[in-house]
């Protein structure tokens, strides 16, 4: 495994656009969907914007869950792929269902019996608690069906399906933002409904995802659930899927919840403060779309190699994507610069919330290098090869040891002005290169899962 291993880059190059391109026009369309509320609901009324925005952090930690759940089922599944194993990806996804679907029905109730309590966490204004709990009510149906979604396109990805299933997502999303304008507006007759409307809209575009779903997997050639095995499944591919399945867990929740309390923060340092957050986080989700796509593709990727018995090219494979992470990282930030003056004047914000949104964008530019570089190395290259113990150690260490507390001893007791908060909550994903790339040159990442 240590002898030369030269790439064919043009094989490389191929695989990685055929893989990222669609995963990141996925990523683009669903981060579209929140930009799409913030920009038509920016339009009616700051509140309504930051109240939807406080809302959807529910489905955020949400997808924590889903993401390690279709995550650990796409580490698994693409290692076996690669081995041309498709009964057992099968019961990989048969795995996904029963938890995801779990998942889904303890965030459905908890919507639908407790949307104050929920709005409570990340605000105390009663006027974005009532519009943001109106949201819930409506959206958490969608939040029902989400989870069963995911596992199809999460299994789409790693049996060669990548363009049906960003095909998929968009068709969703395109349909989301057109009833987002429907609804939030009143047009064509319908009534004026801004925050309820786009959880409306929300809601009827997941129904028709996963319709899509179901209909497209039909297909002889896509893996599909294997329902008369839903109950029995091997006691030895439920340790391996558990054991990728806990760190991935236990990472997503401390990045997903400490995520949140950095929203539930700047919350609670006044709704200019929020409302220039909740702006300056959907350009941050847009702009992150292709550094996402190409993580996934990374993992992708290196499972296939490495799950082929291919160690020493899964190696090159994952050196060479942690090169490119550090390119998309400085191009992302030139491109937040660039944007900046446009999104600010694209919604309607006090002046003083203007004021604090270029200052965040300002901030983010630099905190795009490290998210750009840690997501392809630690969740694509890394995740890839089964090392997910580290991203949880990261996440423990750097944000929750020290950019979370700064953040919260600069907001509520040395009151320091919100952009050196908002500072605070970035920190994180910086700080953390140099021991991301310790971990990337032990190279543990570097093993075959399959059995």
């Amino acid at each position: 495994m240590n002898e030369k291993i030269t790439i064919d880059k043009k094989e490389f190059y191929r695989n990685l656009t055929r893989l990222a391109l669609p995963i990141s026009l996925q990523s683009l369309m669903l981060a579209s969907v929140a930009a799409g509320d913030a920009l038509m609901l920016g339009k009616i009324a700051q509140d309504e914007m930051t109240a939807v925005s406080l809302a959807t952090q529910i489905q955020f930690v949400q997808n924590m869950f889903l993401g390690a759940i279709t995550g650990a089922g796409a580490i698994l599944g693409a290692q076996y792929w690669g081995k041309g194993d498709k009964h057992t990806l099968e019961d990989i996804f048969n795995m996904m269902l029963r938890f995801c679907g779990l998942v889904s029905i303890l965030f459905f109730l908890a919507c639908e019996l407790m949307p104050e309590m929920l709005m409570h966490i990340f605000t105390s204004d009663a006027p974005l608690i009532t519009i943001g709990s109106s949201y819930l009510r409506i959206a958490g149906w969608s939040y029902l069906l989400t989870g069963i979604s995911q596992c199809y396109l999460a299994m789409m990805k790693v049996s060669d399906h990548v363009k049906p299933g960003a095909l998929i997502s968009s068709c969703a999303v395109l349909l989301n933002l057109c009833l987002n304008a429907v609804f939030i507006f009143g047009l064509f007759g319908v009534p004026r409904m801004q925050a309820r409307g786009a959880a409306f809209a929300t809601t009827l575009s997941r129904m028709i995802e996963l319709a899509l779903c179901i209909a497209i997997s039909s297909g002889s050639s896509y893996i599909r659930p294997a329902f008369e095995r839903f109950l029995r499944l091997p006691k030895q591919l439920k340790a391996d899927f558990t054991k990728q399945c806990l760190p991935l867990m236990g990472g997503s929740l401390c990045w997903g919840v400490g995520f949140t309390s950095y929203t539930a923060i700047m919350g609670h340092m006044g709704s200019d403060a929020a409302a220039a957050n909740s702006v300056s986080a959907v350009a941050r989700d847009l702009i992150c779309c292709m550094c996402n796509g190409i993580g996934s593709a990374a993992g992708i990727m290196v499972g296939n190699e490495l799950g082929a018995g291919r160690l020493g090219l899964g190696k090159a494979y994952g050196i060479k994507l942690k090169n490119i992470s550090y390119v998309i990282g400085f191009l992302s930030t030139a491109l937040v610069l660039a944007v900046t003056p446009p999104i600010v004047r694209m919604v309607i914000l006090t002046d003083q919330a203007r004021e604090y949104l270029v200052g965040m964008m300002v901030i983010m530019s630099i905190y795009m290098i490290g998210r750009c570089v840690n997501t392809v190395t630690i969740n694509g290259v890394l995740d890839g090869g089964g090392d997910t113990l580290f991203d949880m150690y990261s996440l423990v260490v750097c944000m929750w040891m020290i950019a979370i507390p700064l953040a919260l001893l600069g907001a509520f007791v040395l009151h320091w002005h919100p952009l050196a908060v908002y500072t605070c909550t970035c920190l994180d994903e910086v700080g953390k290169i140099p021991w991301v790339m310790y971990r990337f040159r032990k190279y543990k990442w570097v093993q075959d899962l399959t059995r």
